[in-house]
């Protein structure tokens, strides 16, 4: 065996220019494959994993996913808003543990104002129930103070003591900017890779008080600036959503059913890791046929290896023939042709495996600056070795075609010279 590896890399050798590109295809295909795999894996576990251990989030009536997506995702606009009062009914459940109430409308510079309390940074858990962090600075305290999120920072250049200036609803212009009522960073959030990362965030009393002299969407007549807002009580009439959580989880769809049901107000409460599963398959489709796509382009670079050794084949026919009257058994040869393609793919596994890493070294930064999006730098799961083993048996598969027909040949067809 360890004759015919030596004699194999030699022939291999012999013909490196169009083993290489083979080669070369190869681990394209399997470097596309695998990155597909691994993207999509860690995609679907950073979308899972947006938020954590919150048990509710409760809206205006409208669509769950609709709801998700502008509560956690900062993606669209509610249809309506929930009063305050409901609010209140909720967080004073004696099966509700904790809320954080969620304001959103106002934008800064493309990014989203969230409008909560100090309990978000209390209690809102994203990952493996991970808790928000300060990188520098802390949490909001006076009415026009900000916190701002890692992405936000970063873009912008921003620092602990810069003043900022809010906008009215999520495109900024100059007559929408509440410019009267400056805000100043005061926290810095470490990065988390949700959307988070892309918010500003500020009291339910700010919120009220930048708005205090707008009516209906536009701004009104009455003038009052940043220090006459203080006076007035800044004690909001309604909320975008509410997120919540319970003191047992198992009272889960009971809270939620009663919610739904609340004869007082038409609110909607929602699951979120269910909604999020369910968004997911939605999406699914998308993850199907890159995968799909992928999986083709590999078997391509398959068939163009099997093709290299089938057009070698009539110039190989006098070396088959020579190690036949050496002495080389018929199964020999068969053997040759495996070991040739085994060693072709394994040496395409190996340098797709550091393309890969080297593609996603490149590409991390520039996915979390641009989507927020951390991808992980890990080695392959179980999954990921078992498609490598798949591509590895599957390439000796289609060696066994152009083996047989060497193997079929016979000695003296391999030495009969045609004229």
């Amino acid at each position: 065996m360890k004759t015919l590896f030596l004699l194999a890399s030699k022939s291999a050798w012999a013909r490196r220019g169009s083993l290489f590109l083979a080669v070369l295809s190869i681990a394209i295909s399997v470097t596309l494959l695998l990155g597909v795999d691994m993207t999509r894996k860690q995609a679907k576990n950073s979308f899972l994993n947006t938020i954590s251990q919150t048990d509710l989030i409760v809206g205006a009536r409208s669509g769950p996913i609709n709801l998700l997506l502008y509560s956690v995702f900062r993606l669209g606009n509610a249809t309506n808003n929930i009063s305050y009062d409901a609010y209140q009914r909720i967080a004073t459940d004696s099966r509700v543990k904790w809320t954080i109430p969620l304001s959103l409308g106002d934008s800064h510079k493309g990014f989203r104002v969230l409008g909560t309390t100090q309990d978000y940074f209390k209690f809102y858990r994203y990952a493996d129930k991970q808790a928000l962090s300060f990188a520098v600075g802390g949490q909001f305290d006076d009415l026009y103070d900000a916190v701002i999120g890692a992405e936000v920072a970063k873009k912008l250049s921003y620092k602990v003591g810069q003043s900022i200036v809010l906008s009215h609803g999520t495109i900024s212009t100059d007559f929408a900017e509440h410019k009267d009522k400056p805000f100043r960073v005061v926290g810095i959030l470490e990065a988390t890779g949700t959307p988070v990362d892309r918010s500003v965030h500020v009291s339910l009393e700010a919120i009220e008080a930048i708005h205090i002299d707008w009516r209906s969407g536009a701004r009104s007549q009455l003038k009052i600036d940043a220090k006459q807002a203080r006076k007035f009580g800044l004690k909001p009439n309604n909320l975008t959503a509410v997120m919540v959580g319970l003191n047992k989880r198992t009272q889960t769809f009971v809270v939620q059913r009663n919610i739904n049901d609340d004869e007082q107000e038409a609110l909607l409460a929602i699951i979120p890791g269910t909604t999020l599963s369910q968004l997911w398959r939605t999406l699914g489709h998308f993850e199907t046929v890159l995968l799909a796509v992928s999986l083709l382009v590999l078997v391509a670079g398959l068939l163009g290896m099997l093709t290299m050794l089938l057009s070698t084949l009539n110039e190989r026919r006098r070396e088959m023939a020579v190690l036949r009257a050496v002495g080389a058994h018929a199964y020999q040869i068969l053997l040759l042709f495996i070991i040739e393609a085994f060693l072709m793919v394994l040496l395409g596994c190996l340098l797709a495996m550091g393309m890969l890493f080297s593609l996603l070294h490149i590409m991390q930064p520039i996915l979390l600056e641009m989507y927020g999006f951390n991808l992980l730098l890990k080695g392959l799961d179980s999954q990921q070795l078992l498609l490598l083993l798949s591509v590895l048996v599957i390439s000796v598969v289609f060696s066994l075609i152009p083996g047989f027909i060497a193997y079929k040949r016979s000695l003296q067809d391999g030495l009969t010279v045609r004229l």
